[in-house]
């Protein structure tokens, strides 16, 4: 079987006063991973790296997904964590001091509360919730339990995000009116629906859908296509778009904008298809969502089709200022071109982890040393919560067709009741919506 390679752990032995006598070494963490798979197992390999935690459980609705990461954490870690289908089972039997939610979005809320609940420390990826009032409900807990909780907003970390966000805030872009964030691909044309199947002996495809409706089960949905099915979670948008828009509070120190619009379709793509015989992804292939701050506009799009090859970057975010325009990208670092004839152009590479691209192993250490320490995160739940709201409001302006204005005190859209319900949804039973 082709395992992932997980780094080595670190050594931690320290020296007592006494000559040549060693120190107790430190208890590990207690650690769960709930939801099994490929971006789970890529979080929990950066926990193990530390060498501060000890793998005891993990927890999937898919018994071979399961079985696999239990392989896989005992061969290269030599931790032999009991397998759970049951998410509440593993929280109530293992007692953790940190729990990994790495589940799709529509389950963040329940899976993070409970945990919360149980006394564990959470790391849990970006959205924090699928709809607002479940991500609210997720801050609460957090402040009533007094525990950790880290967003997967690796860009808050990453090397090349912190110097270009420095950068920007030192005034060198001038005074920026306007922002715009990118994340375009290639490729894309009619999508042909996908048939629907029997759900694979070892699935509980009930369980996994959950609080959502209970769709047919189809290969579009798992493992991964869930990303662009509104029923689970938020398209692009919410996927990629969290990321940047994080990035726009995160230099601008507002909370919230005053307006929104969303606008967007499936004209490549085509009409959703949810049939008892087949299925497609049912988010935009497109959208275009404005956001109205106190002091600047900022806009996002994203197209699955034509590319962004007539633009110098892919992804990434313009800063457009007096100054010159700041380009902060993914893999393409952060350039700043300047506006006067002649003016010397910065830049600077991005520092990544690979396969992936990503930052993890310096979200996690901040995640570790927030506990030790008992400070804030860098992606704490208060940030991440404000961020991860952003993309869910541009997709209720879609949803309705109108823009809506919100109130940042009151998180509530104003004068408007029926995007206002759009909040919250409906819960499938047996599950209850947070409060």
């Amino acid at each position: 079987m082709k395992r992932r390679t997980f780094l080595q752990r670190a050594t931690l032995a320290a020296f007592a006063t006494g000559p040549f006598i060693r120190a107790a070494e430190p208890a590990k963490l207690r650690t769960v991973l709930i939801g099994s798979g490929w971006w789970g197992k890529n979080i929990l390999k950066e926990a193990m790296a530390s060498g501060r935690c000890k793998v005891v459980g993990l927890a999937d609705v898919d018994a071979n997904v399961l079985e696999v990461a239990g392989d896989q954490v005992e061969d290269l870690s030599g931790d032999k964590p009991k397998l759970y289908r049951d998410y509440r089972e593993l929280l109530a039997k293992e007692k953790p001091d940190i729990a990994i939610i790495a589940t799709p979005d529509h389950w963040h809320a329940l899976n993070t509360i409970e945990a919360l609940k149980a006394g564990a420390h959470v790391f849990v990826e970006k959205p924090t919730g699928h709809t607002v009032n479940e991500s609210r409900a997720m801050l609460r807990a957090a402040h009533e339990s007094g525990r950790v909780v880290q967003v997967g907003l690796h860009r808050r970390i990453g090397p090349h995000h912190v110097s270009g966000m420095k950068f920007l805030k030192s005034g060198a872009v001038g005074d920026v009116g306007m922002v715009r964030l990118f994340a375009h691909s290639a490729g894309g044309g009619p999508e042909k629906p996908t048939p629907n199947e029997a759900v694979p002996d070892g699935m509980d495809w009930d369980f996994w859908c959950g609080p959502a409706p209970l769709r047919p089960f189809s290969k579009k949905l798992h493992p991964g296509g869930w990303r662009n099915t509104l029923d689970f979670a938020n398209g692009t948008l919410g996927d990629w778009g969290v990321h940047w828009l994080d990035q726009v509070l995160w230099w601008s120190g507002e909370k919230y904008p005053r307006r929104i619009f969303c606008t967007g379709g499936r004209p490549i793509s085509g009409p959703p298809v949810l049939t008892e015989k087949e299925q497609t992804s049912d988010a935009p292939d497109h959208q275009v969502a404005t956001y109205e701050f106190e002091k600047f506009t900022c806009v996002w799009e994203h197209r699955k089709f034509g590319g962004n090859d007539t633009e110098k970057h892919k992804i990434g975010s313009y800063y457009y200022g007096t100054k010159g325009v700041l380009h902060i990208g993914w893999r393409d670092g952060w350039t700043f071109y300047p506006s006067t004839k002649g003016g010397k152009i910065e830049h600077e590479d991005s520092q990544l982890q690979e396969p992936d691209g990503h930052n993890i192993k310096l979200l996690w250490a901040d995640f570790l040393e927030a506990i030790d320490k008992r400070h804030a995160p860098v992606a704490g739940i208060e940030l991440a919560h404000r961020s991860s709201v952003l993309p869910l409001l541009g997709m209720i302006s879609w949803r309705t067709g109108r823009s809506i204005a919100w109130d940042a005190e009151k998180e509530q859209i104003t004068g408007d009741a029926e995007a206002n319900a759009l909040l919250a949804r409906p819960y499938r039973g047996p599950w209850v919506y947070p409060v």
